[in-house]
């Protein structure tokens, strides 16, 4: 090739690369332009929110903020969420990345210089890609070698992570305070932070121990299915698979609009040596680890114990094991709730309508839905199930100590009346907003648990829930009515097929839009009172039996529910047997978690990413 072609060569190489600069220059300035106008935006709605008295606009304002910040996020994710610092390898640096491999004693020139992290080697991840980050010793003694390349994927998730969750807190004004607050416009060994011990450490410091002990996790659970599974890696599930070739594709389009391969995005965004085939391998190791561990936490919580297992555990927690049954509403003012129990009668055969009568004017969907008895009955209620519902009267009462009252320390008299063994039919009872009417008395119930099936109709538009702008409650009587129309079609499919758990748990998983479609719509060891009143008075109906059916409304939408079975424990046995298995399964995987010890290898930690700006 003559000279001149040489020379024009160059220059069209340098043209294309210019082009490629100009291009990313212009969509970071774009991406950087629509931040400033939504952080804008989003520091006028706060102050609106900070201004505003009435609490329904609060809430509207709220979620457009919530809106915002997620399109903020997404910005940040998507147009500027990674470094691309270098310009594209020419065929010169590939043969001379070649000739430094073969002449290897030149890689100890470059290690006892300081420069090795950023030699030409390092450059193309050789190194990363080799070198042993930490020996982790099994509990059998086996020693299994962690690549460096896995530490720089790791730091990459810990640190971007890291800074996403704090500018979340930023934009909801909350202070971290300065030893939890980074500044990444710092380098990390030059800022100071407080570890769980104590310790003052710098954040570089801080990181390196988080991420050792996160890979340490993650490969001890992976390495304890491979030991399970015979010696071979277990398969990852069907979905699994299709989540890593979607992020995969998604990173290959994003990588195609700033001319990069997706190794060299990976490599870009996430460290040297984090190509392709490394992401996709510690995204399989780290399925294959949570797969494992899924089920071998579901192994150690289906422990079975013995009679008097459970009865000592039924002796020490009695009070936490009584149930009630009662009719409950929040009023929204104290006088209100004097008023509710002024106007109901000693029967209270009228506290639905009183209900209805006292929801807010607001509240369209409540003020109708509280007319049906069933929305404020409840049958079977704990202690824990009452106070996690709000109510006034099941909060703790309140003490004159300045300092912070320690949990057991605390007194709730309101929950103590209901819980009395002194309690009747009929005793009614007002704390603050709640009003409180007595059905029967507490005791410990033999009602078993439940498992049932569902499938979710949102009212809403696909748009519509994606936006996460407004409730079901909010959907119009036209889309209630094409809703219940839907939930009644799907059903009388339903009706025509085999009328099996399994049948209806294709119909869920192809219908549903509650998060467990893909499991088939099911809910196991479902315990009185955990689901909303309507769903949970047709699951724990005296009637009710294998294979029923049935399509109930809630807040949520229209449910056609498949009665499935009923569980082996009374509801208190299964809750002993949980708390048991909870704790001894919590020893069980500290003692799994500790026969692993991890080491940390001082050469190849020589090129750890270290204070790497990976975001900017």
């Amino acid at each position: 090739m003559a000279k001149e072609e040489i020379k024009n060569e160059g220059k069209e190489k340098l043209t294309k690369e210019e082009k490629q600069a100009n291009k990313l220059a212009a969509k970071k300035e774009k991406a950087e332009a629509k931040k400033a106008e939504l952080r804008e935006q989003i520091d006028e709605l706060k102050t609106k929110i900070v201004d505003e008295n009435d609490e329904k606009v609060k809430e509207k304002l709220r979620a457009q903020r919530d809106d915002l910040a997620a399109q903020l996020d997404g910005i940040k994710k998507s147009k500027d969420g990674m470094t691309i610092p270098m310009a594209p390898i020419t065929k010169k640096r590939i043969k001379a990345c070649i000739a430094i491999v073969v002449v290897i004693g030149l890689l100890c020139a470059y290690l006892f210089t300081g420069t090795a992290r950023y030699g030409l080697l390092s450059y193309f991840g050789v190194p990363q890609s080799t070198l042993t980050a930490y020996t982790i010793t099994d509990g059998d003694g086996e020693k299994h070698s962690v690549k460096v390349s896995t530490y720089n994927y790791y730091y990459a998730l810990y640190y971007n992570n890291l800074r996403s969750q704090q500018e979340q807190y930023a934009q909801y004004g909350i202070d971290l305070g300065d030893d939890k607050q980074v500044d990444f416009d710092k380098k990390l060994k030059d800022q100071t932070t407080t570890n769980d011990d104590g310790d003052t450490i710098t954040w570089a410091q801080y990181m390196r121990e988080e991420i050792m002990e996160n890979i340490k996790s993650t490969y001890t659970y992976y390495y304890e299915a491979v030991k399970n599974n015979k010696g071979k890696e277990p398969k990852i599930t069907d979905d699994q698979k299709k989540e890593l070739k979607e992020t995969l594709d998604s990173y290959e389009e994003t990588a195609k609009g700033y001319g990069f391969t997706v190794s060299g995005y990976l490599t870009a965004a996430m460290g040297k040596g984090v190509t392709e085939e490394v992401f996709k391998r510690e995204a399989r190791i780290s399925y294959i680890a949570d797969n494992y561990k899924e089920e071998y936490q579901k192994e150690l919580n289906s422990k079975e114990y013995s009679n008097n297992d459970y009865n000592k555990y039924r002796e020490e927690h009695e009070s936490e094991l009584q149930v009630v049954d009662l009719k409950y509403f929040e009023c929204d003012t104290e006088d209100d709730a004097k008023a509710f129990v002024k106007a109901l009668k000693k029967d209270g055969s009228n506290f639905a309508e009183l209900a209805s009568k006292y929801t807010s004017e607001d509240n369209a969907f409540d003020k109708e839905a509280n007319k049906n008895d069933v929305e404020t009955t409840y049958k079977e209620i704990t202690r824990s199930t009452l106070q996690s519902l709000g109510a006034a009267i099941a909060q703790a009462d309140a003490t004159e100590s300045t300092e912070e009252t320690e949990a057991e320390n605390k007194t709730y008299s309101g929950l103590d009346w209901i819980y009395s063994a002194d309690r009747k039919a009929g005793d009614v009872k007002q704390v603050s907003t709640s009003v409180v009417y007595m059905l029967k008395k507490a005791r410990i119930s033999d009602t078993k648990t439940v498992t049932v099936r569902h499938i979710l109709i949102n009212p809403l538009t696909e748009e519509e829930q994606n936006d996460n702008k407004s409730p079901s409650t909010d959907a119009t009587a036209d889309q209630w009515k094409e809703a219940k129309k839907k939930a009644e079609s799907i059903l009388a499919e339903y009706n025509k097929g085999d009328k099996t758990a399994e049948a209806f748990g294709e119909l869920a998983k192809t219908n549903s839009t509650d998060s467990n479609a893909e499991d088939g719509g099911i809910y196991e060891n479902v315990t009185p009172n955990q689901m909303v009143p309507t769903f949970n008075a047709w699951c724990f109906d005296s009637s009710r039996k294998a294979g029923d059916t049935g399509i109930v409304k809630t807040e949520f939408g229209y449910h056609i529910i498949y009665f499935e079975s009923y569980g082996d424990l009374p509801v208190w046995k299964y809750t002993a047997q949980q708390a048991l298995a909870s704790d001894d399964g919590t020893k069980a995987q500290e003692k799994l978690e500790k026969s692993y010890k991890i080491e940390e290898n001082w050469f190849g930690s020589l090129f750890f990413e270290i204070d790497t700006d990976i975001d900017s």
